[in-house]
């Protein structure tokens, strides 16, 4: 590449496409993750569900899709909270964030797991969800990004006081 110097130098650029990201509220105090394993860390990790975005498909729809394909539940309410580059300097990869509250489990024939990846679905509280990051037992970026937007927001009042209801 050229810099706007002028410069002639080298750069990795990894073309990404988008992705969505779901922090899954059961009630106001509790949220479904997933463990899963992750080749590029060669670790079974505890995060939010999420995926990249298909061709074609929007993001809310993406959202909804891998929280089914995840979680095996639906969201009556989606409330997008943030969205961030999560390898800016070699990456344009975007992932939008988004609160999912009003959950219904999918049936049995509704239901389509990712067996290849989502080892387990939990059902945590969210002060235990933040005393993981604390503790460095969680390190996810989207978990950590969603998590600490998710309680900023809702301190300052900025989550709708009906997102439970």
């Amino acid at each position: 590449v050229r810099l706007r110097t002028g410069r002639i130098t080298e750069r990795l650029r990894l073309d990404h496409p988008e992705a969505a990201a779901v922090l899954p509220f059961v009630d106001d105090r509790h949220l479904l993750m997933v463990r899963q394993w992750r080749y590029a860390i060669a670790r079974e990790t505890l995060e939010i569900p999420a995926g990249k975005v298909d061709p074609g498909e929007a993001v809310e729809v993406c959202a909804q899709r891998e929280l089914q394909e995840e979680t095996s539940h639906r969201a009556g309410r989606l409330l997008h909270l943030a969205s961030y580059f999560p390898a800016i300097g070699y990456s344009n990869e975007t992932i939008r964030i988004y609160a999912a509250s009003g959950l219904q489990p999918l049936s049995p024939g509704e239901a389509m797991p990712d067996t290849d990846e989502i080892v387990q679905v939990e059902a945590l509280r969210l002060d235990h969800v933040q005393d993981l990051i604390l503790q460095g037992a969680i390190t996810d970026g989207k978990t950590i990004i969603g998590i600490s937007l998710f309680l900023a927001k809702r301190q300052r009042g900025e989550i709708p006081d009906d997102f439970f209801a």
